[in-house]
């Protein structure tokens, strides 16, 4: 999106109260305001987090580079990717006079939780794990032939559940078999349990004409005021809800549970997405949304199906868990 308003310069003191640079170090960045919606030089936040500024290709692609992160943008694209994981903009990166633009969105609720990751207050652990199996009872979610979502996101549940209790986590389900469950009870599930993560099963589908599609991608919750970037049957405005409370969480879990989930499955990289979906807006602990693979997918599917490859599936999404756990509990010390 290139935006022909003027330049309004302010000062954005504070944006990363977090970061692992000094505060009192970084040099002030200059703001843009366009299509109802403030934006920020990408050079001067670059700059402003240590990291160099460099079109690889002018005026369409950039890189930024430096020890905390190495992300490359696009304008007019809200694809970008950091450290090797794709990852979904709220909003474009906008050009204007010869500069890139990043909307504050975007740098205070996507990029500043994974440049600088979230931290637990002191003595708060992670230990209790639920998991939504999606679909049940007379929703079956995604078919193709015999293969049905609502069988394979219950026997993923089963398998990482046995999984996660070997690493030294409770876990409770929001269903244990086939049956139909509310979607606006599953998040009060969780939250009735005293969850401290609640991560919700899925495996997608393509239309028959696009049978080759495939790889994971995560969802955690839609920022107030930004669009999602799947908004199929979300049914929610863009206010403010309680999942919004947790958006570091959510964003960093969802990047950790991207990256070992394409790593370890080999699986192609759909990246870090935001919705509102029922199970992530309501959910008052971090939350996310996994679609594992595509059933449509001639090979995918046959993947879901087979045991190995959904131990293989859990243990990439035990995993992040460690590792997310390891991060917010040893920097909230």
């Amino acid at each position: 999106m290139r935006i022909g308003l003027g330049w309004t310069l302010a000062a954005l003191l504070g944006l990363y109260p977090e970061c692992q640079m000094a505060a009192a170090s970084r040099p002030q960045a200059a703001s843009a305001r366009g299509g109802g919606r403030d934006y920020i030089r990408v050079s001067d936040w670059a700059k402003a987090n240590n990291l160099s500024f460099n079109w690889t290709k002018k005026e369409e692609v950039l890189q930024l580079s430096g020890r905390s992160a190495n992300i490359r943008l696009t304008v007019d694209s809200t694809d970008a990717d950091v450290n090797g994981v794709g990852v979904r903009l709220c909003f474009p990166i906008a050009y204007r006079d010869g500069s890139a633009l990043l909307s504050q969105i975007d740098a205070q609720q996507t990029f500043q939780p994974l440049l600088s990751p979230p931290r637990n207050k002191p003595g708060v652990t992670i230990r209790h794990i639920c998991l939504d199996p999606g679909h049940g009872g007379s929703d079956p979610g995604n078919g193709v032939g015999s293969r049905v979502e609502k069988k394979y996101t219950l026997l993923l549940a089963e398998e990482l559940q046995d999984q996660l209790k070997r690493a030294g986590f409770k876990v409770s389900l929001t269903r244990t078999r086939d049956k139909n469950v509310e979607l606006d009870s599953r998040a009060d599930t969780a939250r009735k349990r005293g969850a401290d993560l609640l991560l919700s099963l899925h495996f997608n589908a393509a239309p028959a004409s696009a049978s080759t599609v495939r790889g994971a991608e995560v969802y955690c919750m839609t920022p107030s005021g930004a669009p999602s970037s799947n908004a199929r049957g979300e049914g929610a405005s863009s206010g403010y809800y309680p999942g919004n409370r947790s958006n570091d969480k959510n964003v960093y879990l969802a990047y950790l549970l991207q990256k070992t989930l394409t790593r370890v499955l080999g699986a192609e990289d759909r990246g870090v997405h935001r919705a509102r979906f029922a199970v992530l807006r309501e959910a008052t602990m971090p939350a996310v949304l996994i679609e594992g693979g595509f059933l449509s997918n001639p090979v995918e599917g046959r993947n879901i199906a087979d045991p190995a490859y959904r131990r293989q599936m859990a243990k990439a999404i035990v995993e992040a868990i460690a590792a997310y756990k390891k991060q917010v509990e040893v920097s909230g010390r």
